[in-house]
């Protein structure tokens, strides 16, 4: 369309969409692989995988996403559901492996490995959304509004929700934090 000898050119939606896309994958991988190694235990390869199958499913999702949240929600919400799904197809595959007597244990590589354990651990002890609204908040720095949209919950549920996982981990941990001070 030519208006006063000007050529007014409009842009596709979805040329839109996936230009803000490719942006969102170049400025947000690293965090969703951080955010995808701690919902899913601390392995890098998983981490990488998750946060691959998340970017497909979002892009192959992309023509349905109608701006009516934030793409970095919407997307960390698609994160957190792969995360899920990679997490059940774990357990089941760990009692195929316990079943044939070749289970390995799991290990995460850190400067510390026996402190890594022990947080693993608790944080694993936690119901599933209770870690997930803590690993969101407290591990990756959403705000508890982003963290509800990204876990479809309302606000004052993730707060809860955090505050009855800080509590349990202060349970579980809380011989850390008496080491601690004592200068042990």
């Amino acid at each position: 369309m030519e208006t006063s000898g000007e050529l007014t050119m409009t842009m596709d939606p979805a040329d839109d969409r996936t230009a803000r896309f490719r942006a969102f994958v170049a400025e947000h991988r690293q965090r969703s692989v951080r955010l995808a190694w701690r919902l899913t235990g601390g392995d890098r390869a998983v981490a990488e995988d998750v946060t691959q199958d998340a970017l497909v499913a979002a892009y192959r999702a992309l023509s349905r996403f109608r701006d009516e949240a934030r793409l970095e929600t919407w997307f960390y919400r698609i994160l957190v559901h792969q995360a899920h799904s990679f997490l059940r197809w774990r357990r089941v595959r760990e009692v195929w492996r316990a079943a044939a007597g070749n289970e390995p244990p799991p290990e995460i590589a850190t400067a510390d490995p026996e402190l890594s354990h022990r947080i693993a651990t608790a944080l694993a002890r936690l119901p599933q959304t209770q870690r997930d609204c803590f690993l969101l908040v407290h591990g990756e720095g959403f705000t508890v509004r982003e963290a509800a949209a990204i876990v479809g919950k309302a606000e004052g549920t993730v707060k809860s929700h955090l505050h009855r996982a800080l509590t349990a981990l202060r349970r579980d941990l809380d011989d850390l934090r008496s080491h601690g001070e004592r200068g042990v």
